[in-house]
C-alpha cells in the first residue's frame, strides 16, 4: 500500500501520550510539535487510527507544505500540489478550516478562498474541464499557518475523535473524551485499582476508564468522512478493523467484572446533582460498560472507600463565574480532607483554578495543559505517607 504522513492534532501538553498510543498501535512517529503528532502510514493506517486512538483529535493525511508570504505564494503552491492523486473528478472538496499564527497572511475566509480557487485550477488542468459538479464524496481540507509555512491535509475523520457517540447528553463544564482518556493514561490507572471520579458531571472520566479496561476501541461506533473514499481507502480496510476491535474486546470482563488481574473492577461516578446521575447511566450504557460502573449522588465531602491504593480523578470547577469562584475553597478544601482519609490513594484533576494547591497542598507533579483555549494545570498527588 502507498505510504503516507499523517498528522494527528491532540491537546496541548499531551503530545506524548499521543504518540506512544501511535506506536503500540505498530506505527513510526518520526515528528511531535505542538499540538500535533506526525508519523508514516498507509490506507490501513488511516484506519485503525481513527478507529483505536483515544487521545487524538483527528486524523489528517498530509498532502503537503511550502512557504507563502503573500496570496499569490498561497495559490501557486496550492496548486502545484498533486490534488488528482487523492480527489476523484466528481469529488466535492473545500478548506473547512484555515487557522494562522505568527503568519503575514491570516484571515482564514480569504485564505480559504484562495486556496479553493487554487484546487479548482489544478483540477481543471488535469481533469480537462472548467467545471465540476461535486456531487460525489466529501474530502474536507484543513490548512495551517505558521511562521509563513503552510501545511495543508485532508481531514480523514469528520467530527472531531472526542465525538465517541456515547455522550448524548452532558453537565455544565463538559471535559472532552479524548482529554479525559489522555488524562487517564496519563495517571498510569490500572484496572486492578479502584477509580474514582467525585464529581463526574455527564460520567466521562468514568466510561473512558471502564472503555479501556474493557478494550473497547472509542471509535466502533461511528462514521468517518473517510470511509466514502474508496479511490484512497478500499472498504475492507474498515470491515478488517472493526473485526479487530471486536475481537479485542474484554467480553469476560464486561460479563463477570472480574479483569485480567483476578480483580473485580472498581470505576465509581459520583455528583451532588441528582440529575445527573440517570444521564451517567444512560451514556455508560450507549457506550457499552453500564455494568463496571458504579454512579451515586453524593458530595466531594462525603466521599469515602474501603479499598486502598485506589485513584481519584477528576475535572472540579474552575469558577468561572464570580459567585462559583466563592465556594471553591470549601469545595478544595474538602476534596483534600476526603481525599487525605483514603487509605495510600492518588488524586489527579485538571483545573484552571489559580489557587487550587493553596487549599489542596503542593502538588507533587504540577503539569501545564490546554483545554481548548483554557490555560489548566494537571496536578498529581501520590498518596505517600497518608493514611
Amino acid at each position: 500500500m502507498q505510504r503516507m504522513e499523517l498528522v494527528v492534532p491532540c491537546h496541548f501538553g499531551l503530545e506524548a501520550v499521543c504518540k506512544k498510543e501511535i506506536q503500540d498501535l505498530g506505527y513510526d512517529v518520526h515528528t511531535v510539535s505542538d499540538g500535533k503528532v506526525h508519523f508514516i502510514g498507509d490506507a490501513e493506517a488511516i484506519v485503525r487510527a481513527n478507529i483505536f486512538l483515544r487521545t487524538g483529535e483527528r486524523v489528517l493525511l498530509k498532502l503537503g507544505s511550502f512557504h507563502a508570504e503573500s496570496y499569490e505564494d498561497l495559490f501557486q503552491g496550492t496548486k502545484a500540489l498533486p490534488l488528482e492523486e487523492y480527489l476523484p473528478k466528481d469529488a466535492s472538496f473545500w478548506v473547512t478550516k484555515a487557522g494562522s499564527v505568527k503568519s503575514k497572511l491570516f484571515s482564514p475566509r480569504d485564505i480559504q478562498s484562495v486556496m479553493k480557487k487554487a484546487m479548482v485550477d489544478r483540477m481543471a488542468s488535469y481533469y480537462h474541464q472548467s467545471f465540476f459538479e461535486e456531487h460525489g464524496a466529501k474530502y474536507p481540507f484543513r490548512v495551517s499557518l505558521y511562521k509563513d509555512e503552510v501545511l495543508l491535509c485532508l481531514d480523514t475523520s469528520g467530527d472531531s475523535l472526542h465525538k465517541r457517540g456515547y455522550r448524548l447528553k452532558m453537565g455544565k463544564a463538559p471535559i472532552k473524551e479524548t482529554l479525559a482518556a489522555s488524562l487517564i493514561l496519563l495517571s498510569k490507572w490500572r484496572e486492578d485499582a479502584p477509580f474514582v471520579d467525585p464529581m463526574c458531571g455527564a460520567g466521562t472520566f468514568p466510561i473512558e476508564a471502564a472503555m479501556i479496561a474493557a478494550k473497547i476501541a472509542p471509535g466502533m461506533h461511528r462514521h468517518f468522512t473517510a470511509e466514502a473514499w474508496e479511490n484512497l481507502i478500499p472498504k475492507k480496510e474498515w470491515d478488517y478493523a472493526l473485526e479487530e476491535a471486536g475481537d479485542e474486546i474484554d467480553r469476560s470482563l464486561l460479563e463477570s467484572k472480574k479483569n485480567s488481574y483476578g480483580k473485580m473492577v472498581d470505576i465509581q461516578g459520583y455528583d451532588i446533582d441528582p440529575a445527573m446521575i440517570p444521564v451517567c447511566r444512560e451514556n455508560a450504557e450507549r457506550a457499552g460498560v453500564g455494568k463496571l460502573i458504579h454512579f451515586q449522588e453524593r458530595e466531594v465531602g462525603k466521599m469515602s472507600h474501603s479499598k486502598r491504593g485506589g485513584l481519584i480523578l477528576t475535572n472540579p470547577p474552575y469558577g468561572e463565574r464570580i459567585e462559583d469562584k466563592r465556594n471553591l475553597p470549601l469545595l478544595y478544601t474538602e476534596l483534600r480532607e476526603a481525599y487525605e482519609d483514603l487509605d495510600d490513594w492518588r488524586l489527579c484533576l485538571i483545573t484552571a483554578y489559580e489557587q487550587a494547591e493553596k487549599y489542596l497542598g503542593k502538588a507533587d507533579k504540577n503539569r501545564k495543559l490546554y483545554n481548548g483555549m483554557m490555560k489548566t494545570y494537571f496536578y498529581q498527588y501520590n498518596g505517600k505517607g497518608r493514611k
